[in-house]
């Protein structure tokens, strides 16, 4: 999302659940896990969400499309963000999709923890999102999580929101109590590079 928002060239490489765990990926994420990038013009390769997006916007947001002046005090906010998605809205989101979905035994404790929390984390950006509306932040496009405009730190929520409403059926998060968020979600994905992206689709496929 944050290449096809700042039109950067790249070559997407699809793989599968099984696949991450095999020699060929492992070594190029010995965690096993998606995302992972190679750079060409850096030869940097990184895996981490959050490392990624933070990589890509220094390294190729010279113009602050979706960043921010370094220094700036919207700059630490949008770091701030990013690291909440990356400790709280991943983790709990995967793990809310993992008790539903794939864990062998229903264990009713473990369910009802993690839709908690991602109830929990969703009430946080609605509590955040109202307050920047209140305040105009953004105008008639916002509000946004950092000042009056989009930035990474309202995409990076995007993916783990999508999935969790894709990959867990019995646990959607019912978008009236959390009508800012709704609203947020809704312009985000009309944005060209984001759209571009939940076209293609964020799951990599069950088996090779």
């Amino acid at each position: 999302m944050v290449l096809e928002t700042l039109n950067i060239p790249y070559e997407f490489a699809e793989t599968t659940f099984a696949n991450i765990k095999e020699p060929a990926y492992l070594a190029v994420n010995p965690n096993g896990r998606l995302p992972a990038i190679h750079d060409p013009n850096t030869d940097l390769t990184l895996w981490e969400s959050g490392a990624i997006i933070e990589y890509l916007v220094e390294t190729y947001d010279q113009e602050n499309k979706l960043s921010f002046p370094r220094g700036s005090k919207e700059a630490f906010l949008a770091k701030q963000w990013l690291f909440f998605q990356v400790s709280g809205q991943g983790p709990y989101y995967g793990q809310a999709i993992w008790f539903q979905k794939y864990h062998p035994e229903r264990i009713e404790s473990a369910v009802t923890r993690y839709l908690d929390e991602v109830r929990r984390v969703t009430g946080v950006l609605e509590s955040h999102l109202a307050k920047q509306k209140e305040a105009g932040g953004g105008g008639e496009e916002g509000p946004w999580l950092v000042g009056n405009r989009f930035s990474y730190a309202d995409l990076a929520f995007v993916p783990w929101q999508v999935l969790f409403m894709e990959a867990a059926p019995e646990g959607r998060i019912d978008f009236e109590g959390f009508p800012v968020v709704r609203d947020w979600m809704r312009r985000l994905g009309e944005k060209e590079g984001i759209r571009k992206v939940l076209e293609v689709g964020l799951m990599p496929k069950q088996s090779a």
